[in-house]
């Protein structure tokens, strides 16, 4: 489907379902039985990277966790003895983050971020045949469902809270989400492998695993909504009025006395919201903008980089460099000359012979290979260029 299409027809509003056929490759790059093997017996994994539940219940950690042993004082490292009981009678594991822990989906996680314009994150569930980890629930973020190995039987129903937020989570709704499972699905399928399924935020949905052990990996996608501009133009509002006297005012003595059975403030309520619209009217939408950035920032991390490899190559002269990927980078300029260049690494900053100059490479105009040494050297360590030998995420 073209994007323009997705976008416009698909997006927050109805669950899609594509076959392996009709899609240009599987996902097998991304993930499969050895990479479980790997992050459950050899990378160390804790919790929350990781959960199991059985029949629409969470496990104890304990169930599946041990002591990392001598050296690894901790007491919840994933034990692949535990694990492979738990699996052995029907219970699903639940690898989380693995955009933070599987290269892989950490590069594909970070490529898929940067075109949907929303921070992503990404689960993968391992569910032995003919179990069900989770009973019918909604999510609270929309999901690329990509079916990497073995079946599942999905059934969707329609959403009995639209477009939830964050703070509206399933659990809140446990009486009408019962309801609403005991109703015929509005699909109900097999996915297998190369499949994906995408479901809006709210749609009810519950999977089994049928033949043989089911991997897919769940794309969750944390989209920014017009709640969170609600909140950023409340903020604005708020700094606003700490500028005006009279918002500063204090009100009436006795206005909250305990036993009084009214509270004398119509007046200053009166004021009060005149002063909020004319803020309202007054707040611009770059200022909303501003506002939303740090929560984009703090959203999701930078492409990783490598630190040793970072500080060797900065004082070659001769190493190709590029920016790095995920920055969301912007200047702010302050007082003075100097500008100060804020990203997801930290802030920079920058003299007025350079700005120029970082700016081009900011904008994809200028190869920061072809900087001066010593700026090009402030820029490789502060992680704001990677060498250009380094695949971007």
């Amino acid at each position: 489907m073209p994007p323009a299409d997705f976008a416009a027809d698909v997006w927050s509003r109805a669950p899609l379902l594509t076959r392996a056929a009709d899609l240009p490759r599987d996902f097998a790059d991304l993930f499969g039985t050895a990479a479980v093997d790997e992050l459950v017996a050899r990378r160390g994994l804790r919790t929350p990277f990781a959960r199991m539940a059985r029949d629409g219940a969470t496990l104890a950690d304990r169930t599946f966790t041990l002591g990392g042993g001598v050296g690894a004082t901790i007491g919840d490292q994933l034990s692949e003895d535990r694990v492979l009981r738990e699996l052995a009678t029907g219970a699903t594991l639940v690898l989380q983050a693995l955009h933070r822990t599987w290269s892989p989906v950490q590069q594909f996680s970070a490529d898929l971020a940067n075109d949907l314009g929303h921070p992503v994150q990404v689960n993968a569930y391992v569910t032995p045949p003919q179990s069900q980890g989770f009973s019918d629930h909604y999510d609270v973020h929309d999901v690329f469902v990509l079916q990497v190995t073995g079946e599942k039987r999905w059934r969707i129903r329609p959403p009995v809270l639209e477009a939830p937020l964050r703070d509206q989570p399933w659990e809140q709704r446990r009486d009408e989400v019962a309801r609403a499972a005991e109703t015929e699905p509005l699909i109900e399928a097999t996915l297998s492998p190369g499949d994906c399924l995408y479901l809006p935020r709210g749609w009810l949905h519950s999977a089994t695993a049928l033949g043989g052990t089911s991997i897919h990996l769940t794309v969750g996608v944390h989209t920014w909504t017009r709640r969170h501009l609600v909140d950023a133009l409340l903020s604005r509002v708020g700094a606003r009025l700490a500028g005006d006297v009279e918002a500063r005012r204090s009100l009436p003595l006795a206005v909250g006395r305990s036993g009084s059975s009214t509270i004398e403030a119509d007046d200053d309520v009166r004021l009060v919201r005149e002063l909020v619209e004319k803020a309202l009217r007054d707040v611009g939408a770059d200022e909303v903008t501003e506002s939303l950035r740090s929560a984009v920032r703090g959203a999701q991390r930078a492409e990783p980089l490598g630190v040793l490899a970072q500080t060797r190559q900065a004082d070659d002269e001769t190493s190709p460099w590029r920016l790095r990927g995920g920055l969301a980078a912007h200047w702010d300029d302050g007082e003075g000359e100097d500008a100060v260049l804020v990203s997801r690494v930290g802030t920079l900053v920058v003299g007025p012979l350079e700005r120029e100059a970082v700016a081009e490479v900011l904008d994809g105009i200028r190869d920061p290979s072809e900087l001066d040494h010593e700026l090009r050297r402030r820029l490789a360590l502060a992680g704001l260029i990677v060498p250009a030998d380094v695949r971007e995420a």
